[in-house]
């Protein structure tokens, strides 16, 4: 039982400090400006190496159907926009609901 503790408490540093050390190096100081850009586009990057497999390729390798049929493509595609222009989250993830609800339906 005690070793299962320690494997628990060894998964909780390894969580912990990348989090943590940077926090108390970076407190109070100002980072370059071009460290503060590339950290901006850290997200967007993250965000499409999650998104695009799962939108684009399918069981057989890459999805041919790039087109209006492509349901989460065109999804993706309107709550995109939505988001960007709105800068809403709570309206771009609306919209994907809807958008798939709607093609769905009809």
């Amino acid at each position: 039982m005690s070793g299962t503790w320690v494997i628990i408490a060894g998964m909780a540093l390894v969580t912990s400090l990348p989090r943590v050390i940077p926090i108390l190096l970076l407190t109070g100081r100002k980072m370059p400006k071009i460290v503060t850009r590339w950290l901006a586009l850290i997200a967007p990057a993250i965000l499409s190496a999650l998104l695009l497999p799962e939108l684009l390729v399918d069981r057989s390798g890459i999805s041919p159907s790039l087109s209006f049929y492509n349901l989460y493509l065109f999804a993706a595609l309107l709550t995109s926009i939505v988001g960007w222009k709105t800068r809403s989250l709570f309206c771009a993830v609306m919209t994907g609901i809807a958008a798939v609800a709607l093609v769905r339906f009809f």
